[in-house]
């Protein structure tokens, strides 16, 4: 089932692998988790690929093997799923639950930045520039790091990184966290300058009953018992919609645009 815009490279790699190997594709105009859990049904040979806001909204034991695409795939995931790696880059997804496909190369910057090398990496930007360095390698401008195993974990966007007192936080993780509340439908995290933290940041929701929204302090404990104290918001501001891409991922830099255009925080 192809269900992410086939103009974006995770929903594309869909059509050409079912092309590859002749599967026959289900192809949806867009995402709707009603519709996609009813073709669903009980077909337990279906496959998808999905990112991690429509994983969220849909019955996960009704597919066979769902892949997920996003830089840093959320905790606690179902055994059916399958994470992947890649961009546009790249030709979609060259590392599978942390392991990179044969002949593909994953490396560590001294900044932990991700570096990638391989026989898939484009050539060139349609302008002419070409992001590879001399000796071929891919700056992806995520930040990872490995586990025991050698597997790779992408922590992040290093552009999204929120430094807050002197401690680093990744979004991601802690919007992992806050979609667990049971009052909250879709979350987001960014940040706003502070006098006194350098950056706070700033849990945006959208409630899943704008009548019984969740509270800061709510918010704030739920982040503490999983993750650093300073990783906890110190802002929450309700919304009416996450500002997403095609493909599901939140539009940070629009994010930001709203808080800085005075979008005023909830109180806790």
């Amino acid at each position: 089932m192809a269900c992410l815009p086939l103009s974006h490279i995770g929903g594309l790699a869909v059509i050409t692998r079912a092309i590859l190997t002749g599967t026959p594709v289900r192809v949806h105009d867009g995402f709707e988790a009603e519709r996609v859990e009813a073709e669903a049904g009980g077909n337990q040979d279906l496959l998808v690929s999905l990112v991690p806001t429509a994983l969220a909204r849909v019955d996960a034991s009704r597919f066979a093997r769902i892949l997920l695409g996003g830089s840093a795939p959320p905790r606690g995931l179902p055994p059916n799923v399958v994470t992947t790696y890649g961009m546009t880059e790249t030709g979609s997804g060259v590392v599978y639950d942390g392991v990179p496909l044969e002949g593909v190369e994953v490396a560590l910057s001294p900044t932990d930045e991700v570096l990638l090398r391989g026989p898939t990496l484009l050539r060139a930007y349609r302008d002419g520039s070409v992001p590879l360095d001399r000796d071929g390698w891919l700056a992806t401008g995520d930040a990872g790091h490995f586990d025991a195993a050698g597997r790779l974990h992408v922590d992040g966007r290093i552009r999204d990184m929120v430094v807050t007192g002197g401690e680093n936080v990744w979004p991601a993780a802690v919007e992992d966290v806050l979609r667990h509340h049971e009052a909250v439908l879709e979350v987001a995290v960014s940040s706003r300058p502070d006098p006194e933290w350098g950056e706070r940041l700033v849990a945006c929701v959208v409630p899943m009953d704008h009548a019984s929204p969740p509270t800061l302090s709510e918010l704030r404990s739920l982040v503490r018992d999983h993750l650093a104290p300073f990783a906890a918001p110190k802002e929450l501001v309700l919304m009416g919609s996450i500002p997403r891409t095609g493909n599901g991922k939140v539009r940070r830099e629009e994010l930001r645009r709203l808080l800085s255009a005075g979008q005023e925080a909830e109180p806790g």
